[in-house]
């Protein structure tokens, strides 16, 4: 993609004004916004030393949802079909796509379309609401929604694993959300559950094959 050009101006003046202007705005938004930090006091209530995965809870299209977990390496944002059955939605709409996904479970699935559901996270006064875009599959997941890139850059936000927080921007403010380490372990467990089934049944096919 071509950008800028003769758009800017032709002259170097025109450039340099085009350029000043830029550092202004970019300037003045930082001076209204607010800055996201992760301090000792974000600690607190956190059980230490973990290598826990940031899960937590979220309200989706008015509905309660646990085991939402944060994975910035996701190009998409995921919801399982069974928590979306289990949701008994009306008035919204799945959209067929045509993409398919990699990375789930070492394998290629075929999502059964997308979604835009509001996404609800924070609490009281310090709360953001944001129609996300959900890609729905139907495989077995330790997890009812994956928010990934897509979701976290929108919400302008900042996790971290260690604090188990992931925190977002409300203007002046900053809105937060603590994750919930059981949760996390028992997804975990459930995960190294499914992946050794997997294997077991991976390797049991191959010796058949080999007879």
């Amino acid at each position: 993609m071509i950008s800028g050009g003769s758009t800017d101006g032709d002259f170097n003046r025109a450039r340099k004004s085009r350029s000043r202007r830029d550092c202004m705005e970019v300037e003045g938004m930082r001076r209204n916004e607010a800055v996201i930090s992760f301090g000792p006091e974000d600690l607190k209530g956190v059980n230490l030393p973990h290598n826990d995965a940031l899960v937590f809870q979220a309200r989706v299209a008015n509905y309660d949802i646990l085991r939402v977990f944060v994975d910035s390496s996701s190009s998409v944002n995921v919801i399982c079909k069974d928590a979306l059955v289990q949701m008994d939605l009306q008035g919204f709409q799945l959209e067929t796509v045509e993409t398919v996904l990699f990375g789930f479970a070492g394998h290629v699935i075929y999502p059964e379309g997308e979604i835009v559901l509001p996404l609800t996270l924070g609490s009281r006064d310090l709360k953001k609401i944001m129609m996300t875009t959900f890609t729905v599959v139907d495989s077995p997941l330790s997890y009812n929604i994956i928010l990934g890139r897509p979701a976290i850059n929108e919400l302008r936000a900042v996790s971290s694993t260690y604090h188990q927080k992931i925190k977002f921007l409300l203007g002046s403010q900053v809105g937060e959300v603590r994750g919930d380490q059981p949760s996390s372990r028992k997804c975990y467990v459930e995960a190294v559950r499914v992946d050794q089934s997997k294997a077991r049944k991976k390797e049991k096919k191959a010796r058949t094959d080999e007879t």
